[in-house]
């Protein structure tokens, strides 16, 4: 009887468990048996297998094989576990040396004529095992750029079995010469920024925009069609910081899993923008999928922008399921086949017409739809939900007049330099908490460091009575005064400060 271990990893959303692959030889009649929770694409393995051991010019072991992934208890999917499985039922009947496998962690899915082929999620995987404490990790060739930029991890990249074997000491007659499979991407095109110079006039608009980006604070932009409400929303990312490594981590992990990452750019070091079509189903926006549900269009927007054009026209379904991100900023998905849980901790922008014709702006004098048709047309976006937006702004049409006499707006650049000194000055104050911006600081810690500013929480205090705002709005009221305080070099909000939050905080819902 012969018995060989290696390791792999089972991916439940971005969280990583180090599974160790037992393969028993006993001298029974032939079968092949897979235990440990498989889904239906790994208990597929034992063909694919089979069938890669004896294209790579290896005898299968004529004897009763089990396989056992452990710890049984976890479900395991996906085909990922090919690889680790092949070199432990070699390591069973001595073809490859078993001293030491237990320490390596194999990661790939195997094609029937031996060539190893790249799996999603190779990042966090590699993470996962870093951190159980396994560095020596086997990928496929495709996949080895994308799991080498995992701090501390040794990476082996193989094109095919004959390879994995010859690397653990292990012998074959005839090592094939093949092209590396590379990894399926899906392709996403990634447009550039723009420069908000370009942006004609909207003063208000700009203003709340920097704001947004220098606390992480939400967006909701109203106004007529051809204002300028895509054009703002689209150059946010631009005006926003780089991400910190553990982020870039964190964001290209996301995009590995989701198949919309590549490799060759490295991490992925600049916020990213999500702008899905108003007529994306809940799975895409949200996420989901058969098996453990794969992440949709709020996580992979992760420390970066989710844009939602026509905001009234998405399907309410898909807009409630926006609370419990822009509460928690991570999203948990229960499915039939396990639980994943994503971070979300993204910047929402919505942008919306003021009526069905979008002529309801300004004067509205060429609108034509009823009081009715405009309260039914807004009332799309829930209150729940509009007060979870921290600002709320007005974006009114330009006139002809103002197109003469206005100047080239700022640049990106200009603007770019005061969001990063805002939270440079944000983080400051924050060290040693677990927030990093302003949006993500509960209400209860802001209010205690302004009990000693008279006058400032008193207009608060009175728009909450008056019922201009909730509790929750409240909050977030206090977090966009502070980041004006940070915009303006200032220690703590002012009254001004906290004016200027209520002001662009109920100024946008029609």
């Amino acid at each position: 009887m012969g018995l060989g271990t290696t390791a792999a990893v089972a991916l439940t959303g971005l969280q990583g468990h180090v599974v160790e692959v037992q393969a028993q030889l006993a001298a029974s009649v032939p079968g092949f048996t897979l235990v440990g929770l498989p889904d239906a694409a790994l208990s597929e393995s034992r063909d694919r297998v089979r069938a890669a051991v004896l294209s790579s010019g290896l005898p299968w072991p004529n004897r009763k094989v089990t396989v056992n992934l452990s710890p049984a208890s976890l479900r395991k999917s996906g085909s990922g576990f090919d690889l680790a499985i092949a070199v432990a039922v070699l390591a069973g009947a001595g073809r490859v040396p078993p001293t030491g496998l237990e320490q390596v962690v194999h990661v790939g899915e195997l094609g029937l004529d031996g060539r190893v082929q790249p799996v999603r999620g190779v990042l966090p995987a590699v993470a996962a095992a870093v951190e159980a404490g396994a560095t020596r990790i086997v990928v496929a060739a495709g996949d080895a750029d994308e799991a080498r930029l995992v701090p501390g991890a040794r990476v082996f990249g193989v094109a095919t079995l004959a390879e994995a074997v010859l690397l653990h000491g292990g012998r074959v007659e005839t090592l094939p010469e093949v092209e590396p499979v590379l990894p399926p991407r899906v392709a996403v095109r990634r447009r550039p920024a723009g420069d908000l110079a370009d942006v004609a006039g909207q003063t208000e608009a700009r203003v709340a925009l920097e704001v947004a980006a220098a606390g992480g604070h939400h967006l909701l932009l109203v106004g007529p069609p051809g204002t300028g409400k895509t054009m703002l929303a689209s150059r946010l990312p631009g005006i926003l910081p780089d991400l910190t490594e553990a982020e870039a981590l964190e964001v290209t992990a996301v995009h590995s899993v989701a198949g919309t990452f590549d490799p060759g750019e490295g991490l992925m070091t600049r916020p990213p923008f999500e702008d899905p079509h108003h007529t994306a189903t809940p799975a895409a926006v949200v996420g989901g999928g058969s098996g453990v549900p794969r992440p949709g269009a709020v996580s992979r927007a992760h420390r970066g922008v989710l844009f939602l054009d026509e905001a009234p026209e998405f399907r309410p379904s898909v807009l409630e399921t926006l609370r419990q991100p822009l509460e928690q900023g991570e999203l948990v998905l229960h499915r039939t086949g396990g639980a994943a849980r994503y971070p979300a901790r993204f910047q929402l922008v919505l942008a919306a017409n003021p009526c069905p014709c979008g002529k309801a702006g300004d004067k509205g004098l060429e609108c034509t739809c009823t009081p009715l048709a405009r309260r039914r047309y807004f009332g799309r976006l829930s209150g729940p939900l509009l007060d979870r937006v921290d600002l709320q702004v007005q974006v009114r049409a330009v006139t002809r007049a103002e197109r003469v006499l206005l100047e080239r707006g700022e640049p990106t650049a200009s603007v770019a330099a005061r969001v990063a000194a805002a939270r440079e000055a944000g983080r400051a104050r924050l060290a040693g908490t677990p927030w990093s911006a302003n949006a993500e600081v509960p209400g209860p810690w802001l209010r205690e460091r302004l009990r000693g500013e008279k006058g400032v929480l008193r207009r608060v205090e009175s728009a909450i009575d008056d019922g201009s705002l909730s509790l929750r709005g409240a909050d977030r009221v206090l977090r966009v005064a502070w980041t004006l305080a940070d915009l303006a070099g200032l220690g703590v909000p002012t009254r001004v400060q906290v004016e200027e939050a209520i002001t662009m905080r109920t100024g946008g819902v029609a």
